[in-house]
């Protein structure tokens, strides 16, 4: 089976209101085409969960600049003034979340997990609107899964059936996200014949990928 679409086709599978994932960290292991494509098409009234939300000119912050974003779900957003903006002025909903609750989130909507019980935030804002529970007289904070209607992920490598190779610090949020969300599209700089990749090297394989886009293609 090859996966492999054209990014406009991947880019037409979102639409206004949908809940999306974005792999990366401050725009490294960013999916920087599908992300300018998205902002080109103008899909609006999102819901963004990501690590951070970038820098105004780079990666996922240009969404936030484009206000094509209502609700912002990440764990740093001091790099884009213009989040912070959107915030103060209630333009945007902006949820701050420690970053390992966010990543282990992000794994227990992928796990199928009801939850997960962690002390971090308790006694902060962080614990508010939340259930607390006590064990062997230690509090922790019921932190629930996150899911996404799609997830737009980065990798280096892929075979044409999905299998993902990612390179260094890029494969971040990148492998958490492809398993959870309904459809997954993955930028990737190289698309190889099944059967050419290293199976040691896979981390994310093929089967929770939807769509590939060939990220270096020219």
């Amino acid at each position: 089976m090859n996966k492999e679409v054209k990014i406009d086709e991947a880019i037409d599978k979102i639409q206004d209101g949908m809940i999306i994932m974005v792999g990366g960290f401050l725009g490294c292991g960013n999916p920087h085409r599908l992300v300018d494509k998205l902002v080109e098409k103008g899909t609006k009234d999102l819901t963004l969960i990501c690590n951070d939300s970038s820098f105004p000119d780079y990666g996922v912050g240009k969404l936030i600049v484009n206000k094509q974003v209502k609700k912002l779900i990440a764990s740093h957003v001091g790099t884009n003034p213009e989040t912070g903006r959107q915030m103060n002025a209630g333009e945007m909903e902006v949820v701050l979340v420690p970053q390992g609750t966010l990543a282990e989130q992000v794994r227990a909507g992928g796990s199928g997990l009801g939850g997960f019980l962690t002390p971090t935030g308790v006694g902060t804002v962080v614990e508010e609107g939340k259930q607390k529970i006590e064990i062997e007289g230690i509090e922790y904070i019921l932190e629930l899964p996150l899911k996404a209607d799609v997830a737009l992920i980065a990798g280096q490598t892929a075979d044409k059936f999905g299998n993902i190779e990612y390179f260094g610090a890029t494969r971040n949020f990148n492998q958490l996200m492809a398993t959870a969300a309904d459809l997954v599209i993955a930028e990737v700089e190289e698309i190889v014949e099944v059967g050419e990749m290293d199976p040691n090297h896979v981390v994310t394989p093929g089967i929770f990928v939807t769509h590939l886009v060939n990220g270096g293609a020219k």
